[in-house]
């Protein structure tokens, strides 16, 4: 009997474990270091996105799994162009063509994350 129970147990936490995985929502500073080459950029001093900045943003856009990742990249995103003086919203709303990254949303310095 205590055979079955611990097997129930092991089973139950096994699927609890796998399917947290498959909510796990990207960490900011896995968006901030794939994202930091395309600042050059965002701020107008390089005249297009690096080839970096792009495999970067390409990479981010592949580890979309769920709507809330979406969200999860744009907050993050968000936050750390504050920290950035000189991006402009007539550069970063290029990135997604010049990367050649569908995003499904106008990508701005306005952008709310939460939609």
């Amino acid at each position: 009997m205590k055979s079955i129970f611990f097997s129930m147990f092991l089973v139950l936490f096994l699927v609890s474990c796998f399917s947290q995985l498959g909510n796990a929502v990207i960490p900011c500073g896995t968006v901030d270091m794939k994202a930091a080459s395309c600042i050059s950029f965002a701020t107008g001093k390089d005249a297009k996105p690096s080839a970096p900045c792009c495999a970067g943003l390409q990479q981010l856009a592949q580890s979309v799994k769920t709507v809330d990742d979406k969200k999860a990249i744009c907050s993050c995103l968000k936050a750390a162009v504050k920290n950035f003086a000189g991006v402009q919203d007539r550069f970063l709303s290029k990135i997604p063509t010049a990367c050649n990254i569908k995003v499904g949303f106008p990508v701005s310095l306005n952008t709310d994350c939460t939609k």
